[in-house]
């Protein structure tokens, strides 16, 4: 019996192998079986049946003991319309992935293929696609191993291509190599370009307030109810993969620049952190970062963590004289109970933190007064005349700083300009 013509996603089974005594983290198993359904989710998978797996000793060869290797064997088997994909929620060594495909016939991704195949669907811009290229292409050279038997037949080379004896598995290692040398190469000059860009964006005179945060935790629909825009918002994991600005107005009147970022998972794939970090420029831009939480989700403190440890990898956690504000987003999905233990853990933090519903705006003005305060303490606003003929230091402010006002009359020329502080700071010694 084959799968219904109206259904032609590709059929899957996700697993979850539970590691016993691993204290690396603090999620529940189910809690990772959950997200790595919705990672699947994501790249629409159908997904059959997932289940987690409780592994008390890791087999060198296939990860799973040979007993859960045949009872999902025999799962994938008596699917009535077939199983296409085994997912497995954990990084495989290329010989776990190639044995637990031989066992299985079927195709296995691993957890770091799986967030590849999203940011690879994902990515828009030209720098997105390449990082993601890139990373895919190592990722796949360590994976050679795993390839069917034709790799290891010989064929007979012509010119350059490949001398006489070359196996097949090293003609594709080379074509990768070469691949990946002119991934490299465009790399390179997009960098260049992107920091010429970055240059251009610091001439601004308006602050950049980032979101940052665990994927899906709703920083989209915020951004969309902060700034009434369309931004694409999906209850879907890696729903953004490329940053997006918009101007914004505070209470007070001030415009800032407001930047949606890709979201952050847990134990990203280190094929991927180039390409992750490369996405979050503008948090390291950034005069002040809006840290949104899903505070319904049951893991919300873990996924906290998660955001702070890559944080603190781009160095903005060092920067002492950058604040943050954490949006706990979603109390729309709170009861009663929870949403009273919420408050009570607001009240006794020290942070700013301010519970929020990007779907039915509650708190949201709250939270734009918040950021107002926060913008407003880390500039000031500097009254100075200047002589017509200093047009080196009028120049100068209109450069760094945001004019509010501006008065010319026969002999000077008055200024009110809003500085951060260490523009202000740079100015007065000029001015010395």
């Amino acid at each position: 019996m084959g799968r219904p013509l109206d259904d032609e996603r590709e059929r899957c089974i996700v697993i979850h192998p539970n590691l016993q005594g691993n204290a690396s983290t603090t999620r529940s198993a189910s809690s990772r079986l959950e997200e790595c359904v919705g990672l699947a989710l994501a790249i629409d998978l159908n997904v059959v049946t997932h289940e987690v797996l409780n592994v008390t000793r890791p087999r060198p060869a296939t990860l799973l003991g040979g007993g859960a290797v045949e009872r999902v064997g025999d799962q994938a088997e008596q699917d009535d319309y077939g199983i296409d994909v085994i997912i497995v929620d954990a990084a495989l060594t290329p010989i776990q992935q190639r044995n637990l495909e031989r066992a299985w016939e079927r195709k296995v991704i691993d957890r770091t293929g799986l967030i590849l195949e999203i940011f690879g669907a994902r990515a828009r811009t030209k720098e997105g696609r390449l990082q993601v290229d890139l990373a895919a292409q190592t990722y796949q050279r360590s994976r050679l191993v795993r390839s069917w038997t034709h790799l290891e037949r010989q064929r007979g080379g012509a010119g350059f291509m490949g001398g006489p004896g070359e196996t097949q598995i090293e003609t594709d290692r080379r074509l990768i190599d070469q691949r990946i040398t002119r991934l490299k190469k465009e790399l390179k000059e997009v960098t260049r370009t992107r920091d010429l860009h970055r240059k251009a964006r610091r001439k601004v005179p308006y602050p950049i307030v980032a979101l940052v945060g665990y994927t899906n935790a709703g920083k989209s629909t915020l951004f969309n109810r902060l700034t009434n825009s369309d931004v694409v918002a999906e209850d879907q994991l890696f729903a953004t993969l490329d940053p997006t600005m918009r101007g914004l107005d505070l209470p007070s009147g001030r415009s800032v620049i407001l930047s949606d970022t890709v979201g952050f998972v847990s134990d990203l794939p280190h094929e991927l952190v180039n390409a992750f970090h490369a996405t979050l420029e503008e948090v390291t831009e950034a005069d002040l970062i809006i840290h949104v939480r899903d505070c319904a989700h049951p893991d919300t403190d873990a996924q906290r963590g998660d955001v702070l440890v890559v944080l603190r990898d781009l160095g903005v956690l060092d920067d002492d004289e950058r604040p943050m504000i954490e949006a706990l987003n979603k109390v729309d999905q709170l009861n009663s109970e929870q949403a009273e233990v919420l408050h009570k853990q607001i009240s006794r933090s020290d942070e700013p933190r301010f519970p929020v519903s990007a779907i039915t705006g509650e708190g949201c003005d709250l939270l734009l007064a918040a950021m107002d305060r926060c913008i407003t303490a880390a500039h000031e606003t500097l009254h100075i005349s200047l002589q017509h003929a200093d047009g080196a230091h009028l120049a100068w402010l209109y450069e760094h700083g945001e004019v509010i006002e501006r008065t010319d009359d026969e002999t000077s020329i008055e200024l009110s300009v809003r500085l951060d502080s260490a523009n202000a700071e740079r100015f007065r010694r000029k001015m010395d």
